[in-house]
């Protein structure tokens, strides 16, 4: 993506509705006022809060949205240039209940109240898979305590990814933390019994794996 395409996407962003982009002084210092007030400020309602972390181009946000027009979903991302898509779909599509916040993953219990959320999606994150780099995991330990933090008592945690890695590395901490896991597969487009939004929402990614003959995994579970 070139440069100015970058800068008119920005823009874009800063004039469409369902963007939040605050900064990363107002989030640590409390100074978001969104924060734990989502459904009364943004989507004027009660439902369940979804948010859909690395969300990347926003499609799996948009189509769970159209899913589920009870629940709200939030995209999050650092990369206001790629969710700018999903942004623009879900206002040209009239799709109310979805929203974006640009932000890192790592700050996300300053834009969240304590039991404000009731499921998280992380839809093919980078494994991290060198050691060093374990810390940048999105289902390590300490990724797991922050969203305990705005998740509900019974809130749940999606995990969907390609990399055998993750999966098998996220399972082991599961079970070895005493966490609950609801749902695991390996292979979710060959097993029998996958969930549909797991098998009938594709990223645009996740279309290129799929023709390379990828196994798609998927973990359901909840923190405990």
């Amino acid at each position: 993506m070139g440069s100015k395409n970058k800068l008119k996407r920005f823009r874009e962003n800063e004039n469409f509705s369902n963007v939040y982009q605050p900064t990363r002084d107002e989030l640590v210092n409390g100074e978001f006022e969104i924060k734990g007030q989502w459904n009364a400020k943004v989507f004027k309602n009660d439902h369940p809060l979804v948010l859909e972390l690395g969300c990347g181009k926003g499609e799996y946000t948009v189509e769970l949205a159209k899913r589920y027009p009870n629940k709200n979903f939030i995209g999050i991302d650092i990369k206001g240039a790629r969710f700018w898509r999903g942004a623009k779909t879900a206002i040209e599509d009239g799709i109310p209940n979805a929203a974006f916040l640009r932000t890192q993953i790592e700050l996300i219990e300053h834009a969240f109240g304590k039991n404000e959320v009731d499921e998280i999606w992380i839809t093919f994150p980078d494994p991290q898979i060198k050691y060093k780099r374990t810390k940048h995991r999105m289902t390590n330990a300490d990724f797991l305590d922050r969203y305990k933090t705005i998740l509900k008592p019974d809130g749940i945690v999606h995990l969907k990814t390609d990399s055998e890695f993750m999966h098998g590395y996220t399972l082991g901490l599961l079970h070895g933390a005493g966490h609950e896991v609801l749902y695991a597969n390996h292979d979710v487009y060959r097993q029998e019994g996958s969930p549909a939004e797991v098998t009938e929402i594709q990223t645009y990614y996740e279309g290129q794996y799929l023709e390379k003959n990828k196994a798609i995994t998927y973990i359901r579970f909840k923190i405990k």
